[in-house]
């Protein structure tokens, strides 16, 4: 009886890959400084999360800094303030997805629906515009259009008799700027995603829904989203996965004494705790806490839709 083996298949797979590898040699060129930087500055350095589980004694080292297993976290998790500060962080992100993904998609329909010309060009300028404003020229902004005496917003209210309000020291105002103010900011930015996406759909399909009489909200309803749907889904798995990921530059700038009850958040608190205190394996600890969160969210979220048919990151 004779044996059957799979030598002869296995060493011809092997030698189809390589030529593949071989004929793609220059798109892996290609790829390879980016692969590089991301390996030497995202990767290489994960190591340093060790002292999220030492006391960590800068001139010991990460390696030689005594163990303490999950102390810190512990510490983090029987605080008085970690509840506030979950509460402002979901808060505050939950707020913005809310009130900042869905604008973007509305302004992309809208401007698909404006005819190229100068109106078209002019939107589209004016609500590009505020991406490329710095963090902290935004925040000196704010500050000065919400000043109690001579910001333009109180001035405004002030004309219809309504008293100043002191937005910046007042705790419950603090999401409503800092969210308003970033969907200001980024609204126009994150619509080109969705333009290009609805560059992709087929104007004849727009012809035989007008020849059966659908109106522009229907062809828009029908046609449009179900196209940019997939692009929809995807970043909503994004946006969801970084839910717990505020930048802390902006929250800082904004942050005074008065409003600390709404806006300390997890990133500023790692920046006090490991910086400005030096406290290194607590912020590390409490930073490794935020990010498991986020990625906990991503995976979950891609699998939602993964179950309900969508696109997904992987």
């Amino acid at each position: 009886m004779e044996l059957v083996t799979n030598k002869p298949k296995v060493s011809k797979e092997r030698g189809s890959k390589k030529k593949k590898l071989y004929k793609s040699r220059q798109l892996y060129l290609f790829i390879l400084p980016a692969f590089l930087v991301i390996f030497i500055f995202s990767y290489i350095p994960m190591y340093g999360v060790l002292i999220a589980f030492k006391d960590f004694v800068p001139s010991l080292g990460v390696w030689d800094s005594p163990w303490v297993g999950l102390k810190h976290f512990q510490r983090f998790f029987n605080s008085y303030y970690f509840w506030d500060l979950l509460k402002n962080t979901l808060g505050i992100s939950i707020y913005s997805l809310v009130v900042g993904f869905p604008l973007p998609i509305i302004l992309a329909l809208a401007l698909n629906e404006v005819k190229d010309g100068p109106l078209k060009k002019f939107s589209q300028t004016v609500t590009y515009a505020p991406n490329f404003i710095s963090t902290v020229v935004m925040v000196g902004m704010i500050l000065a259009f919400l000043n109690p005496s001579t910001g333009i917003i109180n001035n405004a209210l002030s004309f219809f008799g309504i008293q100043p309000i002191s937005f910046m020291e007042d705790p419950k105002w603090f999401k409503t700027v800092y969210v308003l103010s970033g969907v200001w900011q980024g609204t126009g930015w994150g619509s080109v995603i969705y333009l290009a996406a609805l560059a992709g759909v087929d104007t004849q399909l727009h012809e035989a829904a007008i020849v059966d009489g659908a109106s522009r909200l229907q062809r828009i309803w029908h046609i449009n989203l179900p196209t940019i749907r997939p692009t929809m889904v995807i970043l909503l798995i994004m946006n969801v996965g970084s839910v717990m990921n505020i930048g802390y530059e902006k929250v800082l700038l904004m942050q005074n004494p008065l409003n600390m009850q709404s806006s300390n958040v997890i990133a500023t608190f790692v920046y006090q705790q490991g910086l400005l205190e030096a406290q290194y394996s607590y912020a590390a600890a409490v930073g490794l806490f935020n990010s498991v969160i986020n990625a906990v969210l991503l995976i979950a979220v891609n699998r939602i839709a993964a179950k309900l048919g969508e696109s997904t990151l992987f």
